[in-house]
Formats: C-alpha cells, sequence, structure tokens
C-alpha cells in the first residue's frame, strides 16, 4: 500500500542508492553546488550535472508528528522531518525520522541516513547520531528573483471589473452531482450580474475536468458548456495557473484583449459526496501504483497532506521566532466568529481559544481547527469589460491590481523555511501594480487552507512584519470585523467551507457591495483577496466601484 516512486533514467541513482548504502545528489562542478529533485540540466548554469555520493549526515531543519492515518502499512503517530545535507544545506529531503521519540526530534538535531527497502526503492530516512541539538544554527535561505516592473503604463486591470457572483448549495456530504452545483453556481452569477446565457462568450475554471473523480472539479469547461447551452469565444480549465484564481485572471486577460466581453468562471468542489461515493482522495496512489514528478519525494513517507507539508515549515517558524499554537489558534478562533453572522458557513457555533487547543491534533503544530472544513459547493463569478460594467443591477467591483509573479522555486521542500512558499512572489507583485498601500487595505480575505497559510499571507502582503504574524493576530482584536485589518469575516476555510479559494473572491464582491449583513465591514471600499500559495499562489487587489 505505501506509494513508491516510479524508476526513470532520471531519479534511478538516488532511489536505487540504498543497494550499497551510500547515499548520492547530482552535483554541478561549474557552479559548485548539489542539486534536488534531480534535472536534466544545472538550473544555475545550464550544464550537465554529475552524481555525487556524500556523507548522508544531515540536520534537521522542519519537523511534523503526524497522527492521522494515512497509510495502513503506517502506523501513527510518526515522525516526518525535512533534513538539510551537510555538504549543502539548501539541498533538502522530505523524509522519515527513525528510532527517536517524537518530543525529541528538534530543530537542529544532527542525523545519518540509512535506507529502508520496498521492492527495488530504496527510501533514505535519518535517525538520530547521538550529537547535541546545534541550538544557534544558521539556516540558508535562497534569494528570491526582483519583482518585475510593469512592462507597460496601462494597466489590463483598469479594462475589466467583476459584474456577477453565483453560489450554489454549500454543506457536508449534499449527495448532488457536482454538474448541478456548478449549473446552479453560473445561472446565478450571470442572473447577479443582469446577464442572459447568449451574453456569455466566455468560460474559465480551475483546474479543469481531470480532477472531477478526486471531487476537485464538476468535470471542467466542455461538459459545464453544453450543461448551459454555451457557445463560448474563448475558454481555459487548467492547474498550473497563479493560485485557484488564476483562471479569474485568465478571465480578465481575454476580455481585457478584447477577445470577450463577458467570461464566466467557475469553480466545483464536492469532496465531502465524492470520498462518500468511493472515490479515491488521490487517485493513482497506493495499490501497487508508482508515483512520479513532485509527489515522488514526498507520498512514500507518509508525507500525503498538505497539512504535512506546511507544518514542516511551521514548526521552523515557530523555532525561529518563538511563535506558539495558542497565538495561531486566535485565526481558527476569530474567523469562527465571523462565520456566526454567515448563513452558509458549515461551522456556526461559537469557538473559544480553549475549544481550539483541547481538539485533536493532525500533524503538528495543526490540530483539528487549523484545518480547513472539506465541503460541496460551487462559486462562479462574471468577469466583463470595464464599458458595459455599470449596465448591471449592482455596483460593479474595480480591478485595482493582480499580483501573480513566481519569484521562488516551486517546491514545497527545497524553498523558504519560513513561511508558506509562493506567497511573497504575489505579494511583492501585487504592491508593484499600485499606488495603494496595505495601510489602505479595509478587508483581507487571505488563503487559510490552513491555518498558517493566512499567518503567511498577512507577512507576506505586509500588514505586519516577518516573524511578527504570530503577535499581530494573537488576541484576535486587531483582525477582528471591527479591528485593524478584518481578517475573512465570513468565516475563511477554516468555518465556512473549503470552496478552494473561491469563497474569498464571493466575499470580496459581497463586502464591496455593502451586503455583508452581521459581519458587514464598515465602509468596506478596498480588499485584498489571496488564492493557493505553495503550489501556487496569486493575490487580487478589489476597489469599490
Amino acid at each position: 500500500m505505501r506509494p513508491l516512486p516510479k524508476l526513470t533514467p532520471e531519479n534511478e541513482f538516488f532511489w536505487t542508492a540504498g543497494a550499497d548504502g551510500t547515499l548520492r545528489f547530482q552535483y554541478c562542478g561549474s557552479c559548485d553546488r548539489y542539486l534536488h529533485p534531480p534535472g536534466v540540466v544545472c538550473s544555475g548554469c545550464g550544464g550537465t550535472p554529475e552524481v555525487r555520493e556524500v556523507s548522508g549526515r544531515a540536520t534537521v531543519v522542519g519537523v511534523t508528528v503526524n497522527y492521522q492515518p494515512w497509510l495502513p502499512d503506517m502506523e501513527v503517530p510518526y515522525v516526518i522531518g525535512l533534513v538539510a545535507i551537510e555538504e549543502d544545506p539548501l539541498v533538502r529531503l522530505t523524509t522519515l525520522i527513525m528510532d527517536a521519540e517524537p518530543d525529541d526530534v528538534v530543530i537542529g538535531l544532527p542525523v545519518s541516513v540509512r535506507f529502508e527497502q520496498h521492492k527495488d526503492v530504496w527510501l533514505p530516512v535519518f535517525a538520530p547520531t547521538g550529537e547535541p541539538v546545534i541550538e544557534a544554527a544558521e539556516y540558508p535561505e535562497s534569494a528570491p528573483a526582483p519583482v518585475r516592473s510593469m512592462p507597460t503604463v496601462e494597466k489590463f486591470e483598469s479594462k475589466v471589473a467583476i459584474t456577477g457572483v453565483g453560489l450554489s448549495e454549500v454543506g457536508r456530504r449534499l449527495g448532488r452531482d457536482p454538474m448541478g452545483l456548478a449549473v446552479d453556481a453560473c445561472r446565478a452569477a450571470v442572473a447577479d450580474a443582469g446577464l442572459a446565457m447568449d451574453d456569455i462568450d466566455g468560460l474559465s475554471t480551475y483546474p479543469g475536468g481531470a480532477a472531477k473523480d478526486g471531487g476537485h472539479s464538476e468535470g471542467g469547461i466542455y461538459p459545464l458548456a453544453d450543461a448551459l447551452g454555451i457557445a463560448p469565444t474563448w475558454f481555459c480549465g487548467t492547474g498550473e495557473t497563479p493560485g485557484q484564481s488564476g483562471a479569474v485572471v485568465n478571465a480578465m486577460l481575454a476580455v481585457a484583449s478584447g477577445l470577450c466581453r463577458h467570461v464566466l468562471c467557475f469553480r466545483t468542489v464536492w469532496e465531502t459526496t465524492s470520498i462518500a461515493w468511493g472515490n479515491r482522495q488521490n487517485t493513482g496512489v497506493g495499490g501497487g501504483s508508482r508515483i512520479s514528478g513532485e509527489m515522488e519525494w514526498r507520498l512514500p513517507y507518509g508525507a500525503m497532506s498538505a497539512g504535512n507539508w506546511i507544518a514542516l515549515m511551521a514548526s521552523h517558524y515557530f523555532h525561529r521566532y518563538g511563535a506558539t499554537r495558542e497565538q495561531l489558534g486566535w485565526i481558527p478562533v476569530t474567523e469562527r466568529a465571523g462565520a456566526a453572522h454567515n448563513p452558509v458557513a458549515i461551522y456556526q457555533e461559537p469557538m473559544t481559544i480553549d475549544d481550539y487547543l483541547d481538539a485533536r491534533m493532525i500533524t503538528t503544530p495543526f490540530g483539528l481547527f487549523d484545518c480547513d472544513v472539506p465541503c460541496d459547493g460551487s462559486t462562479a463569478l462574471v468577469v466583463s469589460a470595464v464599458d458595459c460594467a455599470y449596465d448591471g443591477p449592482h455596483r460593479p467591483v474595480l480591478v485595482e491590481a493582480v499580483g501573480t509573479q513566481m519569484r521562488e522555486r516551486m517546491s514545497w521542500d527545497q524553498g523558504t523555511l519560513l513561511h508558506e512558499p509562493m506567497v511573497d512572489g504575489p505579494s511583492a507583485h501585487l504592491w508593484s501594480r499600485t499606488d495603494l498601500k496595505p495601510s489602505d487595505v479595509d478587508v483581507a480575505l487571505l488563503y487559510d487552507g490552513f491555518s498558517f497559510n493566512a499567518l503567511s499571507w498577512l507577512e507576506g502582503l505586509g500588514f505586519c512584519g516577518k516573524g511578527e504574524g504570530a503577535s499581530f493576530v494573537e488576541g484576535g482584536s486587531r483582525i477582528a470585523r471591527d479591528g485593524e485589518i478584518p481578517l475573512n469575516p465570513h468565516g475563511g476555510q477554516l468555518s465556512a467551507g473549503r470552496l478552494h479559494g473561491y469563497g474569498f473572491l464571493h466575499e470580496a464582491v459581497t463586502q464591496l457591495r455593502g451586503h455583508g449583513g452581521g459581519r458587514q465591514v464598515d465602509g468596506a471600499e478596498v480588499v485584498v483577496v489571496s488564492t493557493g500559495g505553495g503550489h501556487p499562489g496569486g493575490a487580487f487587489l478589489f476597489v469599490r466601484g
């Protein structure tokens, strides 16, 4: 049942190195650096790397104790570590830490490699060397690429507006076909914009039809177009975009270019029903299948969830800055207070910080309430040309700026240790495309697949300094609806449900129209939205039309 990597000419040297007990990595002599994961060329100089033996010694730089029973052959709890190799601390492995009590595995622990054989694969795992913990170690970070300046004075954002939003029924295990949810949301969004289906000349979605079996899609563009009777001029459905809402950026570009006038964007999730109907959460994992690509470097170690991967960074953040779980807990506690005023939120009952701390652990430092809530639901919005945006029944929402730049490696374990990856790039790019500043923002709708995601976005977007996020949210007053920067007043994904980023877009329009009811932020005129992070992220700045 253990998912194992598919052996290829590029990776076989790594996954079979345990046959003689020696860890090996690619090395570029021209750059004098080790490379991982292996590739066909050196990303620094374009040269051909060689394979070199290393000592097998490393240092733990991130750790999480996993309590979730992901795989039947791995008894919980088990310790997942992120280790930096002695020869080059920028090269790291997600792995298992063996022969140690979970509480004894800490940042700075010296470890050495050993190998577990599974069929024709030798998994490198690590165990303590018995040497003292390195208390004051320095952990290097790769410098991000510079923020690119705007290539033209004219912004495409000024040519588009959000004119309509729609939301289907939202709930746990609704037992409905996801296409029905998508149709409901799309019809509602088109009607909300004061349009007819014949007015829609574009369709855009994330991630497309291939993700349906895992509960992450309704089936994609083609069946949705057929269900709605739409013949679009342009359409796009893909997963490789700046965050889940990259599909909305694609729609804006299509409208700004003059290709379309009104693009319908939609996103459907139905995880809870999909699982109840017997679909696999991780299609192609386990059951004797082999995995390739980025997942091969994590799944064999039982690091099956983004919660595990992000927890490794959260542990390093806690170590570096002295943050605590109680401080982090104020994000879900404050969001729950907002969800009480959101009639479609999954969880609306009050929650205290003690409730948060008493909840069962999932993967340290994350407990149950640090994790977003899987649900069924679909969200849709209409992106229109700004010159017709005022023809509808509602005040339009204008687009001030987008943040889409990739400034760091697309990796969960080879990049930063200080925050969730793919947060700083979109954040810095967003502010480079506007004269507005973080102090001008009235509402922050920040992605919270896990509580630490939102903390990373708060810092990345400049609402507080690096390493100050935990103290910034402590007590909840600064992120409350009437606080310094209201955070996810609708409950976010931690309480309202995992609509996978699009719930934040819906809430942005709701707030800027002043339709938030008991959760409405007074005088909301500027709203920042982030989606994703890690894989990858994107950001928007919306203003009241």
